[in-house]
């Protein structure tokens, strides 16, 4: 999208005014919650397979703590959670893929020194490669990011210029936490509902989320692109499953029908999504790149001027890392990934040549480049389109795990029987993992610097500055995530490997995503993996592609980006239904306050009311969701103020879907005329 085309974003400070925003209070308070997320989503992430958002969360609690201080500004709130929300990302990269590696016998333990430096190789390269990326998604889109946008709401309402906004934030925390504990703390709620049953030799049914969480995030990315994402769901759920299991036939270990589903998509038409993400993600960067182009060209232009016409030649919003900086850190990042490479090399039972190891490891570390890029790119431009919370993550680094051991297969094969050396296949799958832990952290932290920098873009801050903030919330989080995850397994163990004997394995960590690369990287060298579901998945996402450029020519304003609608495909429905209904709600709003024939001003005024509520939804649920991990941790299990009955039990989905219900007709008629009641 040209910046033509992208609406001007008038800064809520403006550029022409300086207010303190590195502060040493600002960054020691950053660093600190980067810290106490990192473990909190670590847990969450290893626990259920997901992270929370943290900018939003840390925001409102920096707000609170910087009160105490006589002086702080809303631009100090904002650099606080830019440093705060990196524990969140570089947990769930870590949490993702780092478990593999115990689950394969590849280690015992996680290495302080070799997990710091995989997190901080990755976090670079992910905040270096986001500076032309901000120009090109940012800058130059009208992508509507959530999260950021979430954000920026919570810091102006809590600014002492925008406090009659606060009203609406807070009172759809309050809403958002009280169900959240009642779904998540007492049990009484369920935060889902199905009806599934089987017809003939398939099955087929219904079902969806009811987090207000996600639906406020699918009120702020809108109709159209919550309908993308849920046509994926249509297709994989509604139509992909009922397909499959006339195919493949019911699996036999299925509980019931809503079971029966959930295998036939996480087996089949999960790695559909896959597939179709591999194509979506190459035609996203082949769409964004004219935009990339420009982003780097306008980036060097600044520093030019910079260095030609002073630093007041550039507005002080506009200010990103030098580009020259950039590259010279980018390129700096290529020595100490070699030596890690090199260094796993040559501690495994690898039996290849000095000279065809030192290719292998070169050629690795320029793919590890190339797929951060895509990487960064394409979860980027998925969560500017759907948020952080909705991240594609696990999808995309499946992508990768695929390229990544196609080429160890390519470049060792010749020396290697991994079907008969079983140690050299669990080390070549060890080096893969480690990779893709790298590119998970670039793409994880890339996520959360294009949030923080939206945020940053609408409250008056400077790029550069949050830039380099998140550079250092990076290391701080480093430097902790091999204990915490070194505790959560002594404590829990993951999966069904655990430290030491006499563990209870019901308290054990599911490691969702770990075990599912943990499947794919033993399929993938024992040489059983089915390619068909990947093959079928690009095919159709090409037909996306020709469906979305149909729409394009006819000038419709409705539009299925290929990524949007594979994404669908992935993730389960417990997200995509209540991102359709938060955008179903949205167009209802937007389409009532039109009516009106209001002025722009007064119309964006009154759109922000909603934005602030599905803000507080947002931010509500996350807090509510990271407090809750500590006693879940503190007492090894999450049934700690589980108080829901045998006779309840059976009723939590209803009860779950009337509250839901209820609080979107609220969120309705609050939006509209402001009133509560």
């Amino acid at each position: 999208m040209s910046k033509q085309a992208a609406d001007v974003v008038k800064p809520y400070i403006p550029a022409s005014k300086n207010l303190p925003e590195t502060t040493i209070k600002a960054l020691i308070l950053g660093v600190i919650l980067a810290i106490v997320m990192a473990g909190s989503n670590a847990y969450l992430a290893l626990k259920v397979g997901m992270s929370l958002s943290a900018c939003i969360p840390a925001a409102v609690i920096s707000m609170a703590i910087l009160k105490f201080f006589k002086s702080s500004n809303i631009l100090e709130n904002n650099i606080v959670q830019t440093a705060a929300s990196v524990g969140e990302s570089v947990a769930a990269a870590l949490a993702f893929t780092l478990p593999v590696l115990v689950m394969v016998g590849y280690w015992n333990e996680f290495p302080f020194f070799l997990t710091a430096s995989i997190t901080i190789i990755g976090g670079f390269l992910g905040v270096m490669l986001t500076v032309p990326l901000r120009r090109a998604m940012i800058v130059d889109s009208n992508l509507p990011f959530p999260e950021g946008v979430a954000t920026a709401e919570v810091l102006k309402a809590g600014d002492s210029q925008g406090r009659q906004g606060a009203k609406y934030l807070i009172i759809g925390g309050v809403v958002a936490s009280v169900v959240k504990f009642c779904e998540s703390g007492f049990r009484i709620l369920s935060d889902s509902i199905s009806y599934w049953f089987y017809t003939g030799s398939t099955v087929v049914g219904i079902g969806g989320g009811m987090s207000l969480a996600i639906a406020g995030a699918g009120f702020i990315i809108g109709i159209r692109a919550a309908t993308a994402v849920f046509a994926g769901a249509v297709l994989g759920w509604f139509i992909g499953v009922p397909i499959f299991g006339l195919w493949g036939g019911i699996p036999l270990n299925a509980e019931d029908p809503y079971m029966a589903a959930v295998t036939i998509w996480n087996n089949k038409i999960r790695i559909v999504g896959v597939g179709a993400m591999i194509v979506g993600g190459v035609w996203t960067i082949f769409e964004l790149w004219g935009s990339l182009i420009r982003g780097i060209k306008s980036s060097v232009e600044a520093t030019r001027r910079v260095r030609l016409e002073g630093k007041d030649s550039v507005l002080r919003t506009e200010k990103d890392i030098p580009i020259t900086y950039v590259a010279g850190i980018s390129a700096l990042m290529v020595l100490p990934l070699y030596i890690l490479l090199d260094y796993l090399f040559d501690t495994s039972s690898i039996d290849a040549t000095h000279g065809h190891t030192m290719l292998t490891v070169f050629i690795l570390v320029a793919f590890s480049y190339v797929l951060s890029f895509l990487a960064c790119a394409t979860a980027s431009y998925m969560t500017g389109l759907m948020g952080s919370s909705n991240n594609p993550l696990s999808g995309i680094l499946i992508l990768c795990l695929l390229i990544l051991s196609f080429v160890m297969f390519l470049l060792l094969g010749t020396y290697i029987d991994f079907n008969l050396d079983a140690q050299a296949a669990i080390d070549a799958g060890g080096i893969v993992i480690i990779m893709l832990a790298v590119v998970g952290c670039s793409a994880s932290i890339a996520v959360d610097n294009l949030q923080d920098l939206k945020s940053g873009q609408l409250v008056g801050a400077t790029p550069w500055k949050q830039q380099v903030t998140l550079l250092i919330g990076t290391i701080a989080s480093a430097l902790c995530l091999a204990s915490i995850l070194q505790l959560l397994f002594e404590a829990y163990g993951f999966g069904d490997v655990m430290p030491r004997e006499g563990m209870d394995p019901s308290q054990s960590l599911a490691v969702p995503k770990a075990a599912l690369f943990s499947g794919l990287i033993q399929g993938i060298f024992t040489q059983t993996m089915d390619w068909t579901m990947i093959i079928l998945g690009c095919f159709l996402a090409v037909i996306i592609i020709i469906v979305d450029k149909m729409f394009q020519a006819s000038g419709s304003a409705w539009r299925f980006p290929v990524v949007a609608v594979a994404v669908g495909i992935y993730l389960p429905l417990e997200i995509t239904t209540p991102i359709f209904m938060g955008g179903i709600l949205s167009c209802l709003v937007n389409n009532v306050l039109k009516k009106k024939k209001l002025s722009k001003d007064k119309l964006q005024l009154e759109q922000r009311r909603g934005i602030l509520f599905a803000a507080g939804l947002i931010s509500g649920e996350a807090l509510v969701g990271i407090m809750l991990a500590v006693p879940f941790v503190a007492y090894q299990s999450t049934d700690v103020f589980k108080i829901v009955t045998p006779w309840m039990q059976g009723y939590t989905e209803y009860m779950g879907a009337a509250v839901f219900l209820a609080a979107l007709v609220w969120f309705y008629r609050l939006a509209l005329n402001g009133k509560s009641q």
